[in-house]
C-alpha cells in the first residue's frame, strides 16, 4: 500500500514558480501593449524599463516595420510565460515537473529577445541601453534559477517522502509476517524489545 502526497501539498511546492511565471507574463504583456499603443510605443516602453529617451531623436523607433515585430515578439514571450503559469497550476498534482520545459523555453526566448533589443538599440545609437538590458537579463536569470531550485527541492522532498513510506511499509509487512509466523507455530509473539 502506497501513500501519496495530497495534491494541495504538491501545488504548494510550486508557488514561487507560479508567481514568477505570472510576473513575467504581466511584464512582457504590458511591454507589448505599450509598444502597440500610440505612435511612440517603443520609446515609452524603454521609459517604463528605466531609460527615458526622446522619440524625436530616433524616428526609426516609430516605424511600423520596427514596432510590429517587436510587439509580436513581446506578446509571444508573454504567452509562453502564461502557458508555463497555467501548466504549473493545472498539472503539478499529476506531474511534479509540469511546465518545466515551457518555462525553460519562455526564459530562453525572453533572453534572446532582450539581447536583440540591445543589439537593435546599439545599432540605433541609444545610450544607456546596455545597463537596462543587463538588469533585466539578471532578473530573468535569477528567476530561472529560483524556479529550478524550487522544482528540484520539490522532487527531492517527494522522493524522500516516498522512500520513508516504502521503509515504513516494509517494516509493517515484516512485523505482520513475524506475527503471523509466531501464531502459526504456536510460539508466543516476540515484542520489538526482544521480550515475550
Amino acid at each position: 500500500m502506497t501513500f501519496r502526497s495530497p495534491p494541495s501539498e504538491k501545488r504548494m511546492r510550486h508557488v514561487l514558480s507560479s508567481f514568477l511565471a505570472l510576473h513575467w507574463t504581466i511584464v512582457f504583456a504590458l511591454l507589448a501593449y505599450i509598444c502597440m499603443a500610440g505612435s511612440r510605443g517603443i520609446t515609452t516602453a524603454l521609459g517604463v524599463l528605466g531609460l527615458p529617451i526622446q522619440g524625436s531623436k530616433f524616428p526609426a523607433l516609430e516605424n511600423i516595420a520596427v514596432v510590429a515585430p517587436l510587439s509580436i515578439a513581446l506578446l509571444i514571450v508573454a504567452v509562453l510565460f502564461c502557458w508555463a503559469f497555467v501548466e504549473t497550476l493545472l498539472n503539478t498534482a499529476a506531474r511534479p515537473d509540469a511546465g518545466e520545459s515551457v518555462a525553460r523555453i519562455a526564459f530562453i526566448s525572453a533572453s534572446i529577445l532582450l539581447s536583440l533589443i540591445l543589439i537593435g538599440g546599439v545599432a540605433q545609437g541609444i545610450d544607456g541601453l546596455f545597463m537596462i538590458v543587463a538588469i533585466q537579463l539578471t532578473a530573468l536569470l535569477a528567476s530561472y534559477v529560483a524556479v529550478l531550485a524550487e522544482r528540484r527541492s520539490a522532487l527531492v522532498a517527494m522522493n524522500l517522502h516516498e522512500a520513508d513510506v516504502r521503509t515504513a511499509s516494509r517494516m509493517a509487512m515484516a512485523a505482520a509476517h513475524g506475527s503471523l509466523l509466531s501464531r502459526i507455530s504456536g510460539r508466543p509473539e516476540t515484542k520489538p524489545g526482544g521480550s515475550r
